[in-house]
């Protein structure tokens, strides 16, 4: 079994406790933990996206486009909150690479519909599987019923208006996925 380190935890006021006006020592240990800890988990994908000439926006788009076969470009724009343009620098990139097809939609035709082809599906489940692997590491060090805690947390961390959106993306099986050649 692992030594584990961890200092310990120190409770912080609730805002209904403070001072009105007294702002609370900002949490320097959190904050600077999720930069390494978000560095160290992109960085086992990086390492396979740079032999490919992709970053970090190629990895997002193909993830979601992968993990939801037929998403609309408007849809993908609104759950990465990037422009058009950059949208559809990186698009055509994975589109011309061969890893995303783009079809019209069948009862609207302006509609583009995106699915990941096969080399598209096992490029994203190469980076998933990087992912997954750090993630159990780190949950089986915490031990049993940490899973859950990590997920609270982490939906607790993401905008309240925003929550409804990323609760139904991660809420959900695998699809069945039907790439498209």
């Amino acid at each position: 079994m692992t030594d584990l380190n961890i200092s310990p935890i120190h409770p912080r006021q609730a805002a209904s406790e403070r001072e009105p006006g007294v702002r609370p020592e900002p949490t320097w240990d959190l904050i600077e933990l999720l930069f390494f800890a978000y560095r160290d988990f992109v960085g086992d994908p990086d390492d396979v996206l740079t032999k490919l000439n992709f970053g970090r926006a190629h990895h997002r788009v193909l993830h979601f486009v992968n993990r939801n076969p037929g998403m609309k470009v408007a849809d993908l724009l609104d759950i990465l909150k990037i422009t058009k343009q950059s949208l559809g620098r990186v698009l055509k990139q994975l589109i011309d690479q061969g890893y995303i097809v783009q079809k019209e939609g069948a009862n609207d035709r302006r509609q583009r519909l995106l699915y990941a082809t096969g080399k598209g599906e096992a490029l994203a489940m190469r980076l998933a599987n990087l992912q997954t692997e750090r993630i159990t590491r780190a949950l089986a060090e915490l031990g049993p019923g940490t899973h859950e805690n990590a997920r609270q947390f982490l939906i607790a961390m993401i905008n309240v208006e925003n929550r409804n959106q990323a609760m139904k993306l991660t809420a959900r099986p695998d699809p069945k996925r039907k790439t498209t050649p």
